[in-house]
């Protein structure tokens, strides 16, 4: 795991990075990738962050 989605800059953030996500809807996960959903730049979670190919 990269060093962004761990430890000290995690505590920097508001609520740890958790929260719900926008496109899966589970509660209490890190919210750690950008998303544009509808021209709107949001947070999601691992599961649906965009796969690079």
């Amino acid at each position: 795991m990269a060093t962004i989605t761990r430890g000290k800059v995690l505590r920097e953030l508001s609520s740890r990075g958790r929260g719900t996500c926008p496109l899966c809807e589970r509660t209490r996960i890190k919210l750690l990738y950008d998303y544009d959903i509808s021209g709107v730049v949001k947070k999601v979670c691992k599961n649906c962050r965009p796969k690079k190919l």
